[in-house]
């Protein structure tokens, strides 16, 4: 599972990637996470507000914070496929 937190590096993107990270270790998942602070690869994905949140080069989530229950539903989602 690959994992990508867009976004310019502020709180939120901390606390989307602290949530990713998290749920994936909930899951007993050990997926690659990066973040991506480049604005011509985020706008690469279509976003147009950031946070947002990546899984497997899908963009799940954009322009807030999800909660870390939601995060882990879409983690758990994307890891049975």
């Amino acid at each position: 599972m690959d994992i990508k937190i867009l976004g310019s590096g502020c709180k939120k993107c901390i606390t989307l990637e602290d949530h990713a990270r998290r749920g994936a270790a909930d899951l007993g998942l050990a997926p690659s996470l990066e973040a991506i602070h480049d604005p011509v690869a985020i706008a690469g994905y279509g976003v147009m507000r950031t946070p947002a949140l990546v899984i497997d080069d899908r963009v799940v989530v954009a322009g807030r914070v999800p909660a870390a229950e939601e995060v882990r539903a879409l983690l758990s989602a994307a890891a049975a496929l």
